[in-house]
């Protein structure tokens, strides 16, 4: 039986077009102990567009998160309210840019119909998310400086339950085709997951690079080992998946990479609370 999978999208995410209830029949009938709804809310774009008076800088620029977060809401505690299986539902969000706006994540995580909150970067202030980004183009050292810097202000503020998909930018930098010796950013990386464990917080191992051309988690080995040796213990699993046949990817192996990196345990979240599973 697979323990979990704690980070997955619908429809209400504007990268996904899948209706909850197949995803929540997907990750039933793959015996899931635990799943969670957690679609996209990015704080940089919260309200509409014209409280930012500034133009999209794509077609993929969406602002309005606000009405997406209402959305979710609704969608997550009306699947808890008719779903009678066996498995643990978790009502969630990624909470994406969290540094944008710290008094606004904090307001949200109010809301009493939250279970569980992913902090994640995915952009840079004033920058495009990473996946848009031309890296032949780019000074990949400098990015990643910026990567880490924008990182530890999230993970000193803490208020989240686990930290999103650690290393991220690695994958449309490897994509690219460009190396990256990332010894250069151990202390950064390290001072980040101090900080989430000096807040009693946890990170999560992001399943969807096994499915992807990168090929590895996010984060990797060395950050899990790093992780446990600092004293890190809160740990969950998340596929990342955006349609019903990705639902459960990858999870076997975060949980077997886990344990192989000395975790004797993975949790979801219920009001925020970390609940235990054994691998």
């Amino acid at each position: 039986m697979l323990p979990m999978d704690c980070h997955t999208h619908t429809y209400c995410s504007p990268d996904s077009d899948a209706p909850a209830g197949s995803m929540i029949s997907r990750a039933q009938a793959l015996g899931l102990r635990a799943y969670a709804l957690t679609d996209h809310i990015e704080l940089c774009r919260f309200f509409p567009q014209g409280f930012y008076g500034v133009p999209a800088r794509n077609e993929e620029d969406f602002f309005d998160y606000a009405a997406r977060y209402e959305h979710s809401m609704q969608q997550n505690q009306l699947a808890k309210d008719l779903y009678q299986g066996g498995m643990q539902l978790i009502s969630g969000i990624e909470m994406g840019e969290p540094n944008a706006d710290f008094a606004l994540a904090e307001s949200l995580l109010q809301d009493k119909r939250l279970d569980f909150v992913i902090a994640s970067l995915h952009e840079l202030p004033d920058r495009l998310d990473f996946y848009f980004l031309d890296y032949a183009q780019e000074d990949v050292d400098a990015l990643l400086d910026a990567y880490f810097a924008e990182l530890w202000k999230i993970c000193k503020w803490g208020k989240f339950d686990v930290l999103g998909h650690l290393t991220y930018p690695l994958r449309y930098i490897a994509e690219a085709g460009v190396s990256v010796d990332m010894t250069k950013w151990q202390e950064p990386a390290a001072e980040c997951l101090k900080a989430v464990i000096r807040n009693g917080r946890g990170i999560e191992i992001n399943t969807s690079g096994y499915r992807q051309k990168y090929g590895r988690p996010f984060p990797d080995r060395e950050y899990l080992e790093l992780y446990r040796d600092l004293g890190g213990t809160i740990l969950s699993l998340g596929s990342d998946a955006h349609c019903p046949e990705d639902v459960g990817g990858g999870i076997a192996e975060g949980a077997a990479l886990a344990k192989s990196c000395g975790f004797e345990k993975v949790c979801y979240f219920l009001r925020h609370e970390p609940h235990f599973i054994e691998l």
